[in-house]
């Protein structure tokens, strides 16, 4: 099975995708998560390290690919989690899709593109242009990253948009939506109310799911020394036992951008009885350490 995870930038897509990595190494998969950023820290949670990229290594090489080796490029992460980092060209210069497109043939190359039972793509951001689209090519599913805000709703529908484009060629489903770090889902629900798709999960607002990313571990490390973490590990299981069902999928319908701008629009102009705004909740919830 292969995933691509998607999302606005910053809405948590690594965090998120290192933890249901380890969730799908926990059911007894061999899991290689490769993070196609060229920051290349989609990986830094579960190595707590950031790695040599491919195309560096490649570099270095001369793009002999008969030189490189497999433990020159994938690194064994917290879990069992294999990983690897794409990489990508230097700012305002290339394409990341072909970034995306030498990392497959490489690890075709090297014969292990196929040993896995879980490949999930770590991709940056938003979906602007076809390169970065390019790791749904090679997509089972697809999961989409979000929270119960504008934003990060607004880029969820471009990357449905982008979903049902390559679903017409390509043998892909979105699998679903998880919820990060959200104190409420209303919005998300009015959102696939009008795009119909399913809600894998929504992970509570917990200040440490954000701690994880910076401490280079992720919540099944961080429960070893903090117990009460426990149940949100839970979620990532739950997201973990959904993929492994295989289930069906949809091909998704994005609603166009003024539907979408009145939709949400409409939520904000019509806030909660108590008067406080989601974002003023949350906001007011992150202020508080939990011990």
């Amino acid at each position: 099975m292969r995933i691509a995870v998607y999302g606005k930038g910053g809405i948590g897509k690594s965090t998120t995708s290192c933890n249901i990595s380890i969730a799908l190494a926990r059911r007894g998969k061999r899991v290689l998560q490769i993070g196609c950023d060229p920051k290349h820290d989609s990986t830094f949670t579960l190595t707590g390290f950031l790695i040599p990229t491919i195309i560096d290594t490649l570099q270095s090489k001369d793009y002999h690919y008969e030189d490189v080796w497999p433990e020159d490029v994938i690194y064994k992460g917290y879990g069992g989690v294999d990983c690897v980092e794409a990489g990508g060209p230097p700012a305002g210069a290339g394409c990341g899709g072909y970034v995306v497109g030498e990392t497959v043939k490489l690890l075709k190359e090297l014969n292990a593109f196929h040993e896995y039972d879980i490949i999930l793509f770590d991709v940056l951001g938003d979906v602007v242009c076809g390169g970065f689209a390019s790791p749904l090519n090679y997509a089972d599913y697809c999961i989409i990253i979000t929270d119960n805000g504008f934003d990060a709703l607004f880029a969820t529908n471009r990357i449905a948009a982008s979903v049902r484009e390559k679903a017409r060629t390509h043998p892909l489903r979105l699998a679903g939506l998880v919820g990060n770090r959200t104190l409420k889902r209303d919005l998300i629900d009015n959102y696939v109310e009008a795009c119909p798709m399913p809600v894998l999960e929504v992970l509570p607002l917990v200040e440490q799911i954000r701690v994880s990313r910076v401490k280079g571990e992720t919540l099944f490390e961080m429960v070893e020394s903090q117990p009460y973490l426990d149940y949100v590990c839970d979620f990532y299981l739950d997201v973990a036992d959904q993929l492994l069902s295989q289930p069906e999928g949809v091909v998704p319908k994005e609603v166009s951008d003024r539907e979408l701008f009145s939709l949400l629009s409409d939520f904000y102009s019509n806030p909660p009885r108590n008067g406080m705004g989601e974002n003023d909740q949350e906001d007011s919830l992150d202020s508080v350490t939990m011990v």
